[in-house]
């Protein structure tokens, strides 16, 4: 199995608390999922009707002549959480600025888990302040060896 990684999400946001859920997806997709054809860049999560849903997130298909003709890859897709842990976060969601994003998308004990995280959007300064604080220690290795 294959970790899909969103590593755009730890450069955007700061994360203040992460968590782990399940998925429902159709077979294929559950497939595609575990061989690594998923992309998690630009997708969130979203809390509707207090169900909570997986949007933007693209799985392409694991075989193109196996999947329906009306599949859409990037559909939403079921969160399976317990009910006290979505209560909890519609109430941190309500706060200013604060936003559910997926960060790994992987395999436990055969199920497709994906890991949330509890975000808070980074400003353009943080962002460049991480480009600075990266590349000095990109420098600082190169210099050491």
């Amino acid at each position: 199995m294959e970790s899909v990684v969103n590593r755009k999400a730890r450069f955007d946001y700061t994360i203040l608390e992460s968590f782990e859920a399940g998925m429902v997806l159709r077979g294929f997709e559950a497939k595609a999922a575990k061989a690594g054809k998923a992309s998690l860049v630009g997708s969130y999560a979203k809390i509707y009707n207090n169900e909570l849903w997986l949007v933007g997130a693209n799985i392409s298909p694991y075989q193109e002549g196996n999947v329906p003709t009306d599949y859409d890859p990037a559909r939403a897709r079921k969160l399976l959480v317990k009910k006290d842990d979505i209560k909890k976060y519609v109430g941190l969601l309500q706060e200013k600025g604060l936003t559910l994003v997926p960060l790994k998308l992987y395999t436990a004990r055969g199920k497709v888990k994906l890991e949330l995280g509890l975000a808070k959007s980074k400003k353009a300064f943080d962002k460049r302040e991480a480009i600075k604080k990266r590349d000095v220690e990109r420098s600082m290795k190169r210099g050491a060896v």
